[in-house]
């Protein structure tokens, strides 16, 4: 008998997002970060618009122009990496194709509870672009893999050169990081899992088509399992050549490593650009470490709130309030809510340009 063949995927079937469910997540975005600022600024009892803007002026111009690059180099390494692996899985991905795919990634992880919307995004945009669709798992899973292991060694780095910093932490605070280690260990080893067994892949997937089927989000779910059993062999050669490829898993793990440096790396030249001194970088930097780690044990849209909690009770160790609390603010702002806008005008661009030449 002839086996019947699965329809090629085509990308441009795909369902895109509806706007209802972005706009509530944007909705959503600006209240938690309305409501993450008024909790900062009120630790600050005499603080004012007019006393910010003074801390403001006192900050150094080259200072602030390396942690906006750093903020920039956030988004670029995620690109890169991102476009090394596609290279070695022979697909083409011009630097600025990568880079718009990991603002993608940035921007919906940021709007959306535990950084759900982020993979998917981005997944659908490299797909739109011609990337294959079980090459853009494969290469989502590695990048996925070595943006936990970052974390984890820039944790476990500043835990054996700093743990006194770990230790000025409040209770809360130091729970939230033992949660937030676990949390990425755990990710970590799953991502290794799925790369390496591929039948775990395949039932996890078909878990999901059927659970989406059931709440009728999905069409036509038995062809959807039937073109990802028939895509199963494609991705265990894929597997099967990222594990022979220690180059390319080496590569990836540089930029994702140059990725979570470059995001620490904003918070310690905000302090120096507010006449922090050098010799207090080091803990900036592991303080920096544990807040990335903490706040990704929080299922709260860019971290937002638990994020800020951390750096403040961080900086508060060290710094009179008024200082943790404008210091808290400027760096924030830099490292997350700039690269959010950037992110999203990036991605509002690029939709934009998708949809005039679709009208033509």
């Amino acid at each position: 008998m002839e086996e019947k063949k699965s329809e090629p995927f085509r990308p441009e079937k795909l369902p895109a997002a509806s706007n209802g469910g972005k706009a509530h997540s944007t909705v959503l975005f600006v209240f938690i970060a309305a409501l993450s600022i008024w909790a900062v600024t009120t630790q600050w009892k005499h603080f004012s618009l007019m006393s910010f803007r003074l801390y403001l002026a006192r900050a150094n111009a080259g200072w602030i122009s390396a942690a906006v690059a750093a903020m920039l180099g956030f988004i670029v390494f995620e690109g890169l990496a991102l476009r090394s692996a596609c290279l070695a899985l022979h697909q083409g991905a011009p630097v600025v194709k990568s880079c718009k795919w990991a603002a993608t990634d940035i921007y919906f992880s940021a709007i959306t509870p535990s950084a759900t919307g982020g993979q998917p995004a981005c997944a659908l945009l490299m797909m739109r672009d011609g990337i294959p669709g079980i090459v853009t798992t494969s290469v989502l899973l590695l990048t996925l893999a070595m943006y936990s292991l970052a974390i984890l060694v820039i944790g476990i780095a500043s835990l054996v050169l700093r743990p006194g910093v770990f230790l000025s932490f409040g209770v809360l605070s130091r729970v939230l990081i033992v949660l937030g280690f676990v949390a990425q260990i755990a990710l970590f080893l799953l991502f290794v899992m799925l790369v390496k067994n591929e039948r775990l892949l395949e039932k996890l997937g078909s878990a999901v088509f059927r659970l989406l089927g059931r709440l009728h989000l999905m069409r036509s779910v038995e062809d959807k399992l039937a073109h990802l059993h028939s895509s199963m062999e494609e991705y265990r050669r894929l597997a099967v050549m990222l594990s022979e490829h220690r180059d390319l898993l080496w590569r990836s793990f540089a930029f994702n490593l140059l990725q979570r440096l470059s995001q620490v790396s904003v918070t310690a030249f905000t302090y120096l650009a507010m006449g922090g001194r050098f010799s207090r970088v080091g803990d900036v930097l592991a303080m920096q470490s544990y807040v990335v780690i903490g706040s990704n044990c929080v299922p709260v849209p860019g971290a937002m709130g638990v994020a800020d909690y951390l750096m403040l009770d961080g900086f508060g160790s060290f710094l009179p309030v008024d200082h943790a609390v404008s210091l808290e603010l400027v760096s924030r702002a830099l490292s997350f809510y700039s690269c959010v806008l950037i992110c999203g005008i990036t991605v509002a661009v690029a939709y934009r340009r998708k949809m005039k030449g679709s009208a033509k």
